[in-house]
């Protein structure tokens, strides 16, 4: 609980609210933010707390891991490739994809009727942000840089 107290106001130090602008920057505050989530979970669970531990897990992998993935995969390809290091309309979709689907699957970890539904909408969201990676980013990676 320490840990996550510790990185929130690390975290709003940072003022993320002020790089709403471009979402390029945005969503590494967002990947940080389920970090904070994530390591909040998980002392809740060792807490005692009627918080299972695979939703710390899920919030931290599928949260942390998965948007700092595509963050920087995105970031790093539009700089390498001479693109704009501006996040376009369907990089901002990717980043919404893998959002929901960190939401959806950490929600799925408290048992209950929905959590079936829950895993297989998160995998598909997952699926699609990763894919939609693929088929925008995949040119970038495989042709010649543009000039700028």
């Amino acid at each position: 609980m320490l840990g996550a107290a510790l990185n929130l106001w690390r975290l709003l130090r940072w003022r993320g609210f002020a790089t709403a602008a471009e979402q390029l920057l945005l969503v590494l505050h967002v990947g940080y933010a389920w970090l904070v989530f994530g390591a909040a979970l998980l002392g809740l669970a060792m807490l005692g707390a009627d918080v299972p531990l695979s939703a710390a897990i899920h919030a931290l992998t599928a949260g942390a891991v998965g948007t700092m993935i595509l963050a920087v995969m995105t970031r790093a390809t539009r700089g390498h490739a001479g693109r704009d290091l501006s996040a376009d309309h369907v990089t901002v979709l990717i980043y919404g994809l893998v959002t929901l689907a960190a939401i959806t699957r950490t929600a799925a970890a408290f048992d209950g009727a929905w959590t079936m539904p829950l895993l297989i909408i998160s995998a598909g969201l997952w699926i699609a942000a990763f894919a939609g990676f693929v088929l925008d980013y995949g040119s970038m990676l495989l042709l010649p840089r543009r000039p700028r």
